[in-house]
């Protein structure tokens, strides 16, 4: 597929990207982009809940009184999980949520992701943006000539650019990221998909190498 090349005022250039239908163009599978949200955000999950058993909880451990003859029922110490500041029985311990998969399987989630994107046209390609410094309010210039002030968008750069990732940060519906970090769940997270010029190109440059 081709997507017009927008300055940063969202008017063509008259350039266009080809972006290959084996990645942009593939039948979207919906469980392997499930599976990888999934795996997502579970490691994202701190697992640090914890409570103490009987065997943690401060207390004296001696019997409180002898096992028969009071009338009442027996009873061990003050930990007994059934006084007041006594242990937790089965309560939530420091835990791992993060599960693996394949890499074939993320890879093929993320184009999926990719896919989906194209078939709704929300991929949109936008010249190189050049910062000398800082300066949040070109960026949001920007996203206002390509009409993505109130859209949740993902702006995806070729290289790291300090200057384009501290001018977009504290846009709260904007996330910077490189191509080669991108993941399906902020792809799917994303209304629009926004490419730099450079960064949609390497595309077309891997098929180009695979293909050689």
């Amino acid at each position: 597929m081709q997507v017009d090349v927008l300055n940063i005022k969202g008017e063509a250039t008259g350039r266009k990207v080809d972006l290959p239908d084996d990645i942009f163009g593939i039948e979207p599978n919906d469980h392997l982009i499930y599976l990888s949200v999934k795996q997502y955000l579970a490691a994202r999950r701190h697992g640090n809940s914890k409570v103490k058993t009987r065997a943690e909880v401060q207390g004296a451990s001696r019997k409180l009184h002898k096992q028969k003859g009071t009338g009442g029922a027996r009873k061990g110490n003050l930990r007994n999980p059934l006084y007041k500041g006594g242990g937790t029985i089965f309560g939530p311990k420091p835990r791992f949520y993060h599960f693996k998969l394949n890499r074939k399987v993320k890879d093929l989630a993320k184009i999926s992701a990719l896919a989906y994107k194209a078939k709704s046209n929300n991929i949109m390609v936008v010249e190189d943006l050049i910062l000398d410094k800082p300066r949040t309010k070109d960026f949001t210039s920007m996203l206002d000539g390509l009409k993505l002030t109130n859209v949740k968008t993902l702006y995806i750069l070729p290289d790291y650019n300090d200057n384009a990732y501290l001018s977009s940060r504290n846009l709260p519906r904007v996330k910077t990221s490189l191509l080669s970090d991108t993941n399906t769940y902020d792809i799917v997270h994303a209304t629009t998909l926004l490419f730099t010029e450079e960064a949609a190109k390497i595309f077309t440059q891997e098929e180009t190498e695979a293909l050689a």
